[in-house]
This record gives structure tokens, sequence and C-alpha cells, in this order.
């Protein structure tokens, strides 16, 4: 039977008062420092039973604490007891910061230090530090040894990914990224961002649910070699010809080994994505680290022209399947047939399942009814699905991996009569959605300088919205994607040609409703200011899907929005009339009618 929570707060600290250790840091990431987990790695949930993506716990002899972020202060009451954990703000009180005010001088904090990365443990080690306190890593982590009956890591065979969908040969990229790793000076690169390796060797994988990667961590060369160190068992016979020369693949267990025989050598490693473990282990066996971002991630941004294609194709296909859900909600809808949210979202994944070239969802499909959409994270599988109720509005928001791309889309949907403040907050969100698509902007804009855009009539009215604005979006990778975002906190990276990104302004009011309008756009190259006096960028929107008329305050719009509305729909229509016919094809006309 397995062991309450209680019960598991109490084998940990049996286990810290061993160790002669105060308080043990348990986050929510595991040693590849993603965004997702295979279910073996939810160590926090585990401990918790909180199951967001993003969180952290600290566990004393006497106390227990659980740091979330804003998305979650609605869940964290609902998944974690507090009787045994107080509720605590990430942002509002820090770790370390927490620490020192809760523990003595001389007190000793643990970690896990293949979930932290390198830049935190540092940081971290320093702040503590002045408070006298000390932080020290330790060798397992005490939740995995009374982790009874903790599942077993996937086991899925890896899958070969073309190199015509790709662009370039795994040889080819290798080569390309050695050249910046020899630029910074540096022999060896340690690549540990699992899409970053799967962009690398033209891998895709099913080990981690909606992130098509093979769990492992690179070693690159600056001549373009790779060490690979995964479960070698997932690997199909062909892997060495697809990949080409110049790789090698090893055991997931003999990378330490590997990494101790890097002295003197001078190693690349990102310490702000790279677990401090693996850097700490340099380190101590003499290897020379030279800190800098992940050498993938800004040439994986850029999209080639085979991967835009490819993402341009694959959302030409899912916002057909989205399309036709719309049309057969509203019919459901109309027939007072209401379902709850499970239910609708299973609907739209199977929409999705008729393509060939489907994989899975990308993320977690958020299906909102009423005031559940007031949660911008919110997941219904977190609880007991509402029902949809009438007179009312639905947030829908999910995506799909396919074989040549990854689709991200959010509608927010009129069920039944809405009300006038419903159309007011959706023609504003509305608005700056449209403000953010047709931005011109100078090469060397960051996200960061746009992010008003998308929030300025939010902001006429008193209102605002407390997540990003728009994130990456990888080629058959992760839905988000960096280094690119746009957003209101600091952000370096410039937009650049061929990078995709979302636009999702949206806006929440707790426990009524919730809004959000999100297409994938790509950045491309100014075609109508060609001799202007700068290089100038723009958006093109890459989701088809129509957006929904009915919550749309004419009045509030200028004629320039209007207009965009009604060119963007005239382009819905030319891509998905074709493939429908009879009630989908009525439907798809009454909705993309000119306004």
């Amino acid at each position: 039977m397995p062991l309450s929570i209680a019960d598991r707060l109490g084998a940990i600290r049996h286990t810290l008062a061993n160790l002669n250790i105060d308080a043990f840091i348990q986050p929510r990431a595991d040693e590849y420092l993603g965004e997702y987990v295979p279910e073996a790695n939810e160590r926090l949930e585990w401990l918790t039973g909180f199951t967001g993506s993003a969180g952290a716990a600290i566990v004393m002899a006497d106390t227990a604490a659980i740091f979330i972020d804003g998305r979650y202060t609605v869940q964290v009451r609902q998944q974690v007891d507090s009787h045994l954990f107080e509720y605590q703000s990430l942002t509002e009180l820090p770790l370390t910061d927490y620490l020192i005010q809760t523990l003595t001088t001389s007190s000793t904090v643990a970690v896990d230090a293949r979930l932290h990365t390198f830049a935190w443990f540092q940081q971290a080690k320093a702040q503590l530090a002045q408070a006298g306190i000390a932080l020290v890593a330790i060798d397992t982590n005490p939740i995995d040894a009374s982790w009874h009956d903790r599942p077993a890591m996937p086991s899925h065979p890896a899958m070969l990914f073309s190199d015509r969908s790709a662009g370039a040969t795994s040889l080819e990229k290798r080569q390309l990224i050695g050249e910046k790793i020899n630029a910074q000076g540096a022999e060896w690169a340690l690549i540990t961002a699992l899409d970053s390796c799967a962009w690398l060797l033209n891998l895709r994988g099913r080990d981690i649910p909606r992130l098509p990667v093979l769990l492992g961590t690179g070693l690159l060369a600056a001549n373009g070699d790779m060490r690979f160190f995964t479960d070698i068992n997932k690997l199909p016979s062909d892997v060495l010809a697809h990949v080409g020369t110049g790789v090698d693949f090893y055991p997931e267990a003999q990378l330490s080994e590997h990494i101790q025989g890097l002295k003197g050598k001078r190693l690349f490693a990102d310490s702000h994505t790279a677990n401090a473990a693996s850097q700490l282990l340099a380190q101590a066996a003499g290897a020379i680290l030279v800190d800098a971002s992940d050498p993938v991630a800004l040439i994986k941004a850029c999209k080639n022209p085979q991967e835009l294609a490819g993402m341009r194709a694959c959302h030409v296909r899912d916002g057909l399947a989205v399309t036709r859900f719309l049309a057969w909600l509203d019919s459901e809808v109309a027939a007072e047939c209401l379902h709850d949210e499970a239910e609708l979202a299973a609907k739209l994944e199977s929409f999705r399942r008729q393509d060939e070239q489907y994989i899975e969802p990308s993320f977690d499909t958020i299906s909102a009814a009423g005031g559940n959409a007031a949660m911008c994270h919110y997941n219904h599988l977190n609880g007991t699905p509402a029902q949809l109720p009438m007179n009312s509005l639905y947030l829908v928001d999910s995506g799909g991996q396919y074989l040549d791309g990854t689709t991200d889309v959010t509608r927010t949907v009129a069920i039944g009569e809405v009300s006038d403040e419903h159309k007011l907050m959706v023609t504003l969100v509305l608005k700056g959605h449209i403000a953010l698509d047709q931005a011109r902007f100078p090469r060397g804009t960051t996200g960061q300088q746009l992010d008003a855009l998308a929030r300025q009539y939010l902001w006429q009215y008193g209102y605002d919205y407390d997540h990003g604005t728009g994130h990456g979006v990888g080629h058959c990778l992760s839905v988000h994607e960096g280094p690119q975002r746009i957003g209101k906190n600091s952000n370096a990276t410039p937009l650049m040609a061929g990078m995709i990104l979302s636009n999702e302004p949206g806006y929440y009011r707790d426990h009524a409703f919730g809004i959000r309008i999100e297409n994938l756009v790509e950045v491309q190259a100014c075609q109508q200011l060609a001799d202007s006096e700068r290089s100038m960028l723009e958006f093109s929107p890459l989701t088809l899907i129509p957006i929904d008329t009915r919550l749309v305050e004419k009045s509030l719009l200028t004629p320039k929005e209007i207009q965009w509305l009604n060119h963007y729909h005239s382009q819905v229509f030319s891509a998905h009339a074709k493939q429908l016919s009879g009630a989908e094809l009525a439907w798809l006309t009454q909705a993309t009618a000119a306004i």
C-alpha cells in the first residue's frame, strides 16, 4: 500500500536526521531540468501531491513548505494538505530567503545537485553562507530511497527523424555547433537540454509525455564528434548509419566517467540550464568550465526552410482538426448537449488523431469551462472535470506534436448567450492580439520591447494578465522553446527570421471567466518595407482557426482591425473549405463571414 503524504514526510525527515541535515530542497525539476518530466521523476508530486509544472518543497525536522508561482495559488490549496505544508510564493519569498528566515546559524541545507542549475547552486550557496548556513550536495536523493512503488523509467524505442524533414543531417548540425564551441575557446560542450540533443542527432523519442525526445546527455566536441549517454537499449539497429560519422552512444551511467576524463580540457557549459552536479564533477576533475548559453538553442530556434515548410503544413492540418471540433461543439450546444471538460478535450484530440502524422498532444489540453478558465494553466485532470454551463465562455488551449511540426492554439468560445462584459473583455484581448500580429520592427528588437503592444488596450481599462505574451515553439520538439520570448521580463534575445512564437494575450477574472486568443506566428523579413532605411521584420500567422466573432464588439474595433479580422478569416476559409462539406462547411462559412 502506498505511503500517505504524512508517512512520506516522516521517511524523509528520518533520512535527514541520520545525515545531520536541517533542511532539504526538492524542486519539481528532474536531472534534465526541463519543463516536462517522466512519471518516474515526479518527485515533488510524490512528496506533496502537487501536480503543477513548477514549484519546490522544503522539508525540515518539524515543518515543511511548498513554493509555487501565481499560476498555482488555487491548485496548490486543492492538492496539498495545509496541515503538512505551509504555502509560500516563489516570487515573493525565494527559497534561500525563506531558509535564512527560518533556520539558525550553523544549519545545513541539502540538495540533490542534479535537480538544480549550477548558477542557482552557486548563488544559493553564497547567499546562505552569508547567514552562516551551509549548502551541501548529497549523493543520493532521500525521496528515491523511500519511493518503493516508483514507476519504471520509460522504455519506448527512439525514432529516427528524417534528415529531409530536419533540413540538415546530424553531421552538418554537429559541425555547425562545433564551430561555435571552438569560437568560444572550448574543446567540448556539455549538452543537457533534451530538445537540443534530439535536434543535434535527428532523433526523437517517447520518454517524456508531450515532448518527443530521448532521455540522455551529450558531450559535443569542437570538431563535431558527439558522445551521447542514454539507455542504449532504446536505439534502433540502424542508428549509427542515421546519425553519421563521429557519434558514439554510451549507457547513461557512464557520463560521470567521461566527464572525469576531461581534466585540463575547456568545457563549454550553460550554468543557467545544465545541472549543477555535472559541472561540480567537471570542476573536481580539473576541467576548465566556460560559462555560456547552450550553443544549440539559438540556431535551433531559427528554423531552416524545410522546418518552416513542415510547421506551415502541420498548422493547416491542425487548423482543420480544431475547426471541425469547434463546429461539432457549436452543434452540441445548439442541441443543448453539454459535455464536461474531459469529454471536450478527448473529442478535440479525436479530430487530431485522424492525421497520420499526429504523434500526441504538445501539452496537456487546457479545457476550461466557466470560472475554471480564470486559472490560466488549469488542468481538468487535477480534479473532477466540470460540466460546460450555458451562457458562459469556454476556453480551450491545445496543441499537437506532428512528424513535421508542433502546434499550440487557444480559442475562447461563446456557449449560449454571453454578456456585454464578456464581449468587452474579449475585444480588448483581440485588439492586443492584432496589434502584436501587425507589428513591424527592426532587426535586434526583443520580445520584451514588443510586449506592451498586446497589453495596451487592457491597460487603458485598468486590466492586465500575469503570464507572458509569447513563447518560442520547436519543430516536432518543445512547445515551449527558448531562448526567445515575448513578455514583461527582461530577455536579451532579439527576434530573428525563422523563429516561431506564440501571440497569446488574455484576461482572467477570478471564479468568473478566462479569455485567451492564441496563434503561432513566424518571424520573417518585412516584405512591404524591403527598401526601408533599416532591415525590418514582421510576423506571419501560422494558425488557421476561426476566432469567435460572436464575442467581438465591432464598435470597439478600428477599420484596420476589422480589415485584419476579415482578412484572417478569409485565409482560414481558403485553407479548409475544400476539406469540408455539409454542416461543417456551412459552419465554417458562417464562422469566417466578414463582420
